[in-house]
């Protein structure tokens, strides 16, 4: 049996190097395997730490770099393209992930007959912005893609080949990886895991990249921004039905009442804004849709070294 790990990297040439030679020490008596590390054009010298491990451990490492950074689910995907494992582990390049908890995750994972299995953590030891962005990103994917409410969707898992061959079939270029999964499957498991403090440096997602992220999520997987659109666009209408009415009571019963201007003004401001969104977000999914007609890629790799 053949397992096939990809570890996505930006900015890790302090942990990249600890982490692959902690896995080849504790995989190597137990799997055949692969390391497959894809480079999103890291701004340190990650690059030139990953030639240096396939260098040194020659056929157990493969190395991808990106031409630009194309994003977190886009460098993951590009590895999947690349794996060939009847199992794929999906690891970050933290080190906040113990390596031991990756073998009791393959035997989980070999031993039920899921499609993928989650891992989850009695306490996550994340920044309190990836916190905050993972808590609001679990409650919006519970509502646009109908998961399961006590599953996490962690970025360290496991998959069977099964589900690595759809997964590869996707080729749009705003991916999110577990809006993907969960339209595929339904067969899914979770497992306990550590989860260790970040030893060195800070996480790369920014209130700007987890904003993109949700975007996909909202655009790509779910008509459901759109409803609510159409939801609010109906209740403005019923509040501005009612509101004339109000004035018209309020002229006959009061000729005296001069005109509300500032009702005027709020109302004005009220429905101009709901339009604004509703047509924003109809844009973006055009955007979207005119985007992947003219082909952009979902990533490119520049280099490859095996």
């Amino acid at each position: 049996m053949l397992i096939s790990f990809v570890i996505p990297v930006y900015n890790s040439g302090q942990t990249i190097g600890l982490l692959v030679e902690m896995l080849i020490r504790e995989i190597t008596p137990v799997y055949e395997f692969d390391i497959i590390l894809v480079n999103d054009a890291s701004t340190d010298n990650s690059r030139e730490v990953c030639i240096g491990l396939v260098q040194q451990y020659k056929t157990k490492v493969r190395f991808f770099n990106l031409a630009k950074n194309f994003g977190e689910h886009n460098a993951v995907l590009a590895g999947l393209n690349q794996a060939s494992g009847d199992y794929t582990v999906i690891l970050d390049d933290d080190l906040q992930n113990p390596v031991s908890e990756v073998i009791k995750l393959i035997n989980y994972a070999k031993s039920s007959s899921y499609d993928v299995v989650y891992t989850y953590y009695d306490e996550k030891r994340h920044s309190r912005l990836r916190n905050m962005g993972s808590w609001l990103n679990d409650r919006m994917a519970n509502r646009m893609l109908n998961k399961p409410k006590d599953l996490y969707l962690s970025s360290f898992k496991i998959l069977n080949r099964f589900l690595v061959g759809e997964i590869i079939k996707y080729s749009n270029p705003y991916p999110y990886l577990d809006g993907i999964l969960l339209q595929i499957t339904a067969n899914i498991g979770k497992f306990k895991v550590e989860h260790h403090e970040r030893r060195v440096g800070k996480s790369g997602y920014t209130f700007k990249k987890l904003f993109a992220l949700w975007m996909n999520m909202f655009t790509n997987f779910s008509i459901l921004p759109l409803r609510i659109s159409m939801f609010l666009g109906f209740i403005v209408a019923i509040v501005g039905f009612l509101t004339g009415l109000y004035s018209v009571y309020e002229k006959f019963t009061n000729p005296a009442v001069p005109s509300g201007y500032t009702l005027m003004i709020f109302i004005i401001t009220f429905f101009s804004g709901i339009q604004l969104i509703a047509i924003g977000m109809v844009g973006e999914y055009l955007g979207r849709i005119f985007i992947s007609i003219n082909k952009k890629p979902q990533f490119v790799i520049k280099e490859t070294f095996e």
